[in-house]
């Protein structure tokens, strides 16, 4: 079993590592990079709600539904669940005089769920945060006289964490996870001037970390015999985080490229060297309704005060910060998830839409995401793990005010492997 779970999970962390740095947008130039998917291909795939729980899938978004692990599995309130995704992301950058793609591979998350006793488990697990990876320039002035910045950067946050839920009344629950954030954000600017020898360079790091937390509370009580209410109130509070910051500035020769002088910068003269890098809290109200295992419909809204947010050292003057938002529809339905017939009929069919208002301002535009999803979940051996496939079509932010509108079609894989997946039958 544990080769096993090995062989699994090595697989994924090398696809991860061969992968591209996790984000190739422009727009993980601002603030601490893309924030990433945060919810397994599952969830991602109902336009990555979280107000639902059952007992064979891990929700890294709720941890009160680690509460439901292992509930109406046979009665095995032991069950351990393995899960993990990778996806492939095609984009089509597009501005007002031209167009580009690209691509980009990611490791998303490697989790673990445990079910200690009936309405009590248990999660760990790692998964990225921010992702920063850019690469463009600006060119400006008359001819003669042209000025070329090149902006590049990489790097981005992961958060380790470890959860809990609790179901301390009939059909209430509480959850808690506690996330440690860590990671390096490093930027370099290299301005140069038409028909001058030498340009100047700015590099940048910033070492960040710090814990946040993430509380939930869901009440799923049983309207009648087979279908249920799923309510969830979630709330993630604010994140004060510390950030180690270095930078150099000096000179380089445009015709050989190597350094002419590199001065390190005295920051902590100027209070920059330890600064505080606060992450303000986001609430997510949820509310589904459904039949177990069998069909679900919820929808979910989310809200942040994001122009709390806060970092001294990489503050950009074209870039403000307003409050961001997420309204997201989504839902399931398997046919028959224990037909003997037709492994069609115990597939489990998702889709789902969300709609984001990132909260950042650019250039006096706002910058929104709008994204349609679907998927599958393909049952494996006795049916309890599954292979998730997921879609998503989506397009983010603008070509006006000098700005990039970002086309994407993402492909998500994810397994959920139970540990019943792995055991061995018996012959009596």
């Amino acid at each position: 079993m544990i080769k096993k779970i090995g062989f699994v999970i090595a697989c994924l962390t090398l696809t991860g590592m061969y992968a591209q740095d996790g984000s190739i947008s422009p727009y993980s130039y601002f603030g601490l990079g893309d924030i990433r998917e945060s919810n397994t291909v599952e969830n991602q795939m109902m336009g990555g709600i979280g107000v639902y729980a059952d007992s064979i899938h891990i929700n890294l978004d709720n941890p009160a539904a680690y509460s439901k692990l292992g509930v109406q599995v046979r009665d095995n309130f032991g069950i351990t669940t393995y899960t993990a995704g990778v996806s492939h992301k095609l984009l089509r950058f597009k501005s007002f005089a031209e167009e580009q793609n690209s691509s980009v591979t990611n490791l998303d998350y490697l989790a673990l769920g445990l079910s200690l006793k009936k309405g009590l488990g248990l999660g760990f697990g790692i998964k990225p945060y921010t992702s920063v990876g850019y690469n463009f320039e600006e060119l400006s002035g008359i001819e003669g006289s042209r000025i070329l910045n090149q902006y590049s950067g990489e790097g981005g946050i992961n958060k380790v964490y470890g959860s809990v839920g609790y179901e301390f009344l009939k059909d209430f629950s509480l959850g808690l996870t506690v996330n440690y954030n860590f990671g390096t954000i490093d930027s370099e600017r290299i301005q140069s001037t038409e028909n001058v020898q030498f340009g100047a360079k700015d590099t940048r790091s910033s070492r960040i970390n710090g814990y946040d937390l993430n509380y939930a509370l869901n009440y799923t009580p049983a309207i009648d015999k087979n279908h249920t209410l799923f309510t969830s109130v979630r709330v993630n509070t604010q994140a004060n985080l510390s950030a180690r910051n270095t930078q150099q500035i000096g000179s380089f020769s445009l015709t050989t490229g190597q350094d002419i002088e590199l001065i390190d910068v005295d920051l902590e003269a100027h209070g920059l060297k330890d600064t505080a890098v606060k992450i303000p809290t986001t609430t997510t109200l949820g509310v589904g309704y459904g039949e177990n295992m069998k069909w679900f419909l919820g929808v979910e809204y989310s809200f942040q005060k994001l122009d709390d947010f806060s970092n001294e050292f990489l503050e950009l003057e074209n870039l403000v910060y307003d409050n961001a938002s997420t309204i997201a529809l989504g839902g399931f339905y398997t046919p028959d998830r224990n037909s003997f017939e037709s492994y069609l009929k115990r597939v489990t069919y998702r889709a789902g839409f969300r709609y984001d208002t990132t909260g950042m301002v650019i250039n006096d535009k706002d910058i929104k995401n709008l994204g349609i999803t679907f998927g599958l979940g393909l049952p494996l051996g006795n049916g309890l793990s599954n292979l998730n496939l997921g879609f998503e079509v989506g397009r983010r932010g603008t070509s006006a005010a000098g700005l990039i509108e970002e086309s994407y079609f993402k492909i998500n894989i994810g397994l959920s492997l139970n540990d019943q997946w792995f055991q061995k039958r018996k012959i009596n």
